[in-house]
């Protein structure tokens, strides 16, 4: 049977075990919660600490006294807020306030107005410029108009002189005769060749 050690015991044969594995103490570095009583505290009988009376009563009075103290402390400073708020929302700070955003509201309106006139005369000016576009564009297009329809119209009497011109070499009833005549006085080779630039390269001659 091995002896029955004590608490410092206990730690010191602790301390000189061999260190096979990690000791982990379950109350900051005291006894496991399994270690049986020291001898020297197996009949020991906690008894509270003595109170005197005259202090008890003393320390009871000071302790009411500080909690009737924090309590009007803490219902002074709520009745400050209270007030400060109220007279945020009703008093002289709200007409204040108040005043103050009449007149952030008039400076408001006034840069308001600024800003629509200066963005109307803006507004008129662009409107103007675009109407000058739009009228030049017009006017350019209606010369356009003008100038294709002169042109036209001069291509179309080109081509009806044009062909006045070539039918005074039509064959006619009346013409036939002479025509034929002149035809056999003045025969035509149509059977040549040309080269790529147009040029008579070879040609048959009439038999």
């Amino acid at each position: 049977m091995f002896p029955v050690l004590g608490g410092r015991s206990v730690q010191a044969a602790r301390l000189l075990a061999p260190r096979c594995a990690v000791l982990v103490e379950a109350v900051r570095g005291r006894k496991s919660r399994t270690d049986p009583v020291a001898k020297s505290k197996e009949g020991r009988i906690k008894v509270p600490p003595p109170v005197d009376p005259a202090e008890m009563v003393v320390l009871k009075d000071r302790y009411s006294e500080y909690q009737l103290l924090t309590r009007a402390l803490r219902l002074e400073f709520k009745e400050e807020v209270l007030r400060k708020k109220y007279e945020e929302e009703t008093g002289s700070l709200a007409e204040e306030r108040a005043r103050q955003e009449a007149e952030e509201h008039r400076a408001l309106m006034a840069w308001n107005n600024q800003e629509n006139l200066r963005l109307l005369k803006l507004r008129i000016q662009r409107i103007r410029v675009e109407e000058e576009e739009a009228e030049r564009k017009q006017q350019e297009a209606a010369v356009k108009r003008e100038r294709e329809q002169q042109e036209f119209i001069r291509e179309r009497e080109q081509e009806i002189l044009q062909l006045q011109e070539d039918a005074k070499n039509f064959i006619t009833m009346e013409n036939l005769d002479q025509r034929i005549e002149d035809a056999l006085d003045n025969p035509k080779n149509y059977n040549f060749a040309i080269d790529r630039e147009g040029r008579v390269v070879k040609q048959t001659t009439l038999q």
